[in-house]
């Protein structure tokens, strides 16, 4: 019987952490697109180049290969395929994540900004 109590008292814990536990944060594309106005001085959400590369379909792209741009030996150099993990290295440390590339950009250290701007660039195919 004292171990029916102790089980008891064990799923109820369970229970308890499991209702309070985070689900974890969810992508907000819009505040993405918000952020995005920062970087729209230099990237297109199309094919167009501009000071920087143009981003539509970037999720999925390797580094250094979107047509018309020239890029640093750097990033041509990568081998980066640009994907959730990859764009947030780049986008919290340029210089750390592909060192020599050529983007003046200090970084964004925000990870929630910089969660939604992926998810917001993951919707420019």
């Amino acid at each position: 019987m004292k171990d029916t109590g102790r089980f008891g008292a064990f799923i109820a814990v369970l229970m308890l952490a499991g209702s309070t536990a985070s689900p974890g944060y969810t992508q907000d594309d819009a505040h993405g697109k918000s952020v995005f106005k920062a970087c729209a001085a230099c990237h297109a959400t199309d094919h167009t180049n501009r000071v920087g590369p143009g981003l539509e379909g970037i999720v999925g792209r390797t580094a250094g290969t979107a047509p018309g741009f020239r890029y640093s030996n750097a990033m041509k150099n990568s081998g980066i395929v640009w994907d959730e993990k990859t764009l947030d290295a780049y986008l919290e440390s340029p210089q750390k994540a592909v060192p020599g590339n050529k983007m003046p950009y200090a970084g964004l250290k925000n990870t929630t900004d910089r969660a939604d701007i992926i998810g917001y660039l993951a919707t420019l195919k």
